[in-house]
């Protein structure tokens, strides 16, 4: 349980077509609390696309590298920095992971920071700001 990545869930009445066209483009949900900038693509396979927030403190690229239409996003993070951290790339070689099921008649959305564990330094704060991004995702969607 240690070692389990961030993890977070919720539940939509939106059908898995809307969700999946809304959360494969990061400007529809990785917004809105520092200040964001993202540039590049995420349509195809191979896509990048950078993120900044909070004045430069964070930086992040991202590609592209699993597209299930309707089920599973996957972005690798080849290259971070993170500059309120003692090891500023600790995002690099991790995986930010949408999967999406229906239960329940609803459209339910796993979200994975895969490789965001507790024994590293940006955890807690890392955690606590995609909560945030997650929250605002799901006042969205209802």
């Amino acid at each position: 349980m240690a070692n389990q990545s961030f993890q977070f869930s919720l539940s939509t009445s939106k059908n898995t077509n809307q969700v999946f066209a809304h959360l494969v483009n990061p400007n529809n949900w990785w917004i809105g609390l520092f200040g964001e900038t993202i540039e590049g693509k995420s349509e195809s396979i191979n896509d990048e696309f950078s993120f900044s927030a909070g004045d430069g403190v964070h930086y992040s690229n991202q590609k592209l590298i699993e597209l299930v239409t309707n089920k599973r996003i996957v972005w690798l993070v080849t290259d971070s920095n993170l500059s309120f951290l003692k090891s500023t790339n600790e995002w690099a070689g991790t995986k930010i992971c949408f999967d999406l099921e229906i239960v329940d008649g609803k459209t339910k959305i796993t979200f994975t920071h895969d490789g965001l564990i507790p024994q590293i330094e940006c955890y807690g704060g890392c955690s606590s700001a995609w909560t945030q991004y997650l929250q605002n995702l799901q006042e969205h969607l209802q």
